[in-house]
């Protein structure tokens, strides 16, 4: 091989595979901590793996001879990032890899691809497309709701539950739950059949992080063990999660005791102050009180002391008062996307609802705190 290379053409790929290139502890495959490198057409290939997903960057570069290797992740991406000079030459020499700037060279030991891990390929050629911005921004409306759980391997995922005119998206840890549903208009697919299927959490934060916010396609691909996201510049191809998620339809309320209308930004601002007075818990408490044009956020700690801030809302319904853990709560508001936000309770023991006001396509129920 023999490649000319932009450094930040170069350093752009190690940042997309470096998490998974990095989040390798498998001793008995140290091969895990190296990453491959090949030649397409004129592009360069970089590829890493923890065999529960593979993450495939493409970078653009000269490329003057073909060949393909593998390289430890931690070492060149050291010797890439402190290099100075824009333009760095690539070529193997034996099992020898050389780095050639004007004024610098390294040469490092690099492995074989036949002791590289096979990645195995979706062969199903139906496949949906959609906006990487649009289905970054729905999988982040949801990812906050779950959590990775070696109990239930099930609650490690976000559902992905396709049928004829729309998707939903969800997560849940059973103490919060998170939907997203888009409609056939917001996307292109040749899928006729229904199906639903569990997509790894971690999967999700690589789409997250990975993907670029613009409107070119990404397009997903399924079968029944795994599923690809291929951009023009990006592949994750990840294993699915085996299982049935939880069937939660029936928590979802259908009306409501007390309802409140208020600003999305006076109430993170709330939670930021009152969070400083909460306890190990992070305990918050809301108040609504009969006819009242307020909400009431309330903190205490018997060490700190106490702190309560009013909010402007529009409030229709019982009084009530409920606590929750106040990061919990963040998350979900945090998902809405817009300058207004509803919440919709049933009393101090039952989930609270929290959406965008007049919008039905996502929602975030949380759990309460019980009173002690």
């Amino acid at each position: 091989m023999k490649i000319i290379i932009l450094k930040n053409h170069l350093k752009s790929g190690l940042d997309i595979i470096g998490k998974v290139g990095t989040d390798n502890n498998y001793t008995a495959l140290p091969v895990l901590k190296n990453f491959l490198m090949e030649t397409v057409d004129n592009k360069i290939k970089l590829l890493a793996t923890n065999l529960e997903m593979a993450v495939t960057a493409f970078v653009p570069g000269k490329v003057i001879e073909g060949g393909i290797f593998t390289i430890p992740f931690n070492i060149f991406n050291s010797v890439i990032n402190n290099i100075q000079s824009e333009r760095i030459n690539l070529e193997i020499e034996g099992n020898q890899l050389f780095i050639k700037t004007d004024n610098y060279q390294a040469k490092i030991h690099i492995g074989k691809k036949d002791d590289f891990p096979i990645i195995p390929q979706i062969k199903n050629e139906l496949f949906m497309e959609i906006s990487s911005t649009l289905i970054k921004s729905a999988f982040m409306s949801i990812v906050g709701a779950g959590q990775v759980s070696d109990i239930k391997p099930e609650l490690s995922g976000a559902l992905f539950d396709f049928q004829n005119n729309y998707f939903k998206i969800a997560a849940t840890d059973s103490f919060r739950l998170a939907e997203k549903i888009i409609i056939n208009t917001q996307f292109k697919t040749e899928i006729e059949d229904n199906f639903r299927v569990i997509i790894p959490l971690k999967t999700i934060h690589e789409i997250i992080r990975n993907f670029k916010d613009e409107n070119n396609g990404i397009k997903i691909y399924f079968d029944p063990n795994q599923v690809l996201f291929k951009s023009e510049n990006c592949e994750i191809i990840s294993r699915l999660i085996s299982g049935e998620f939880p069937d939660y339809q029936a928590i979802i309320p259908q009306a409501f005791e007390t309802e409140a209308i208020l600003e999305k930004e006076q109430l993170i601002s709330a939670l930021k102050l009152t969070s400083s007075f909460t306890d190990k818990l992070n305990e918050i408490k809301i108040l609504i009180k009969e006819g009242s044009k307020n909400i009431e956020v309330f903190s205490s700690n018997q060490i700190v002391g106490e702190s309560n801030y009013l909010i402007p809302a529009k409030i229709k319904g019982a009084g009530m008062e409920i606590i929750f853990n106040w990061r919990f709560l963040m998350d979900g508001i945090k998902s809405v996307n817009s300058e207004n936000i509803f919440l919709g309770f049933n009393g101090g023991n039952r989930p609270v609802l929290i959406k965008s006001q007049g919008d039905i396509s996502c929602f975030y129920i949380l759990m309460p705190i019980n009173p002690s």
